[in-house]
């Protein structure tokens, strides 16, 4: 793929995950800290079309736009623990025993321990394990779900996508 156009399909899949990030932010969720988790869909995304340091790439730059336009500085902490685990795990799952999971196993395991690095991260800072004990079960609940719908909405857009690239368009 030419540079140009792999730069210019990026810079829309970032814009495409903040975009989803701040939809995100007007959705009520179960429990503090729990999200649907939308811009990983378009981690995945790139993780398939263009391999793991783009799809990581696109995870540091959200996370830190992300929180900052929505005025969060510290979320930047909380949102780049999540994500770069996250990415990471999803990356080897994809790239190593894509045989063995499908895009909505990767996803899910990809919001458990997005959660995963978020707590531990909140357990670090306040300097408690309880964070853990406390929401480890329902963030696992959450992530089980949103998971799953994000690995379903990420299979159908790649459908989408590598018929269009296909055709040229």
């Amino acid at each position: 793929m030419r540079k140009t156009r792999k730069l210019t399909l990026m810079a829309l899949i970032v814009s495409q995950a903040l975009v989803l990030h701040y939809i995100e932010s007007f959705i009520p969720v179960l429990a503090p800290g729990a999200k649907l988790g939308l811009a990983n869909i378009m981690t995945m995304v790139t993780l398939v079309l263009f391999g793991f340091r783009e799809a990581v790439l696109v995870v540091i730059i959200r996370s830190v736009l992300g929180p900052l336009l929505g005025g969060s500085i510290t979320g930047i902490v909380y949102s780049l623990s999540g994500g770069i685990l996250s990415g990471i795990i999803m990356s080897i799952l994809y790239l190593k025993f894509e045989t063995y999971f499908s895009l909505m196993g990767i996803s899910t395991a990809g919001a458990v321990f997005h959660n995963i690095g978020q707590l531990l991260t909140a357990s670090w800072i306040f300097g408690s394990i309880g964070i853990l004990y406390t929401y480890l079960p329902v963030l696992m609940l959450a992530a089980i779900i949103t998971g799953n719908f994000n690995g379903l909405v990420t299979h159908y857009i790649l459908g989408y996508l590598k018929d269009r690239l296909r055709q040229g368009g």
